[in-house]
């Protein structure tokens, strides 16, 4: 306590630059994976490649991705948020195809029968029912970006693993490791409270 009480400026600058990797990288993942999910998922051949490319960059380990990005972008915010939106693509991108797979033919047929069209029931129909899906995915990207955003340390930029860092190189000063953790182990609690209340309120029909 005498650390946090001492370092409390330091913490907040730390606790903010987490929030907003994690934030950025989690948007423009969905971003990208919503549109990539919608033009593939017609096509078993295109969706499964999709997958099986972002599965790849799932499994490349994270020092090593930012050690490719890093000659390129530079130890920079940017390469930090590029690393971060590639991991979360995998999460992403299955749950966005899982959740307009779930919508029933009879409910495109009746959408069809009330003249929308392939746009219309895409954004009206198709979208809104994919929602507990694509809001699954989110909380589940959100929690997994919060431990990974750690290890842009490497690059400079690692919020929270900063300070788990500087615990390290100071001969394993149990104060910054355990508070660096403990902030993490919050925000992921606070990020999973916080998607669950909003599939809650997302998701009149399922609570009926």
């Amino acid at each position: 306590m005498d650390y946090v009480r001492e370092n409390a400026d330091a913490l907040r600058a730390a606790t903010k630059e987490h929030v907003e990797l994690v934030l950025l990288s989690v948007g423009f993942g969905l971003l990208l994976s919503i549109p990539l999910a919608v033009m593939v998922r017609d096509h078993r051949r295109l969706s499964t490649l999709l997958l099986g490319v972002t599965g790849v960059i799932y499994t490349i380990p994270s020092l090593a991705l930012f050690a490719l990005l890093a000659p390129i972008t530079g130890l920079t915010l940017t390469t930090a948020v590029i690393a971060l939106t590639a991991y979360t693509l995998l999460i992403l991108v299955r749950n966005v195809l899982a959740g307009l797979a779930g919508v029933s033919e009879e409910v495109r047929e009746s959408a069809r029968g009330m003249g929308l069209s392939r746009t219309g029931m895409l954004l009206r129909v198709e979208l809104p029912l994919a929602v507990p899906a694509i809001l699954a995915g989110v909380r589940v990207a959100t929690v997994s970006t919060v431990a990974l955003a750690t290890v842009g340390v490497t690059v400079a930029h690692g919020g929270l693993g900063r300070i788990i860092f500087l615990g390290f190189r100071a001969n394993l000063y149990h104060a910054e490791i355990l508070t660096g953790t403990a902030l993490c182990v919050l925000l992921a609690a606070i990020a999973e409270g916080l998607f669950l209340g909003i599939e809650w309120l997302a998701t009149p029909w399922a609570r009926r």
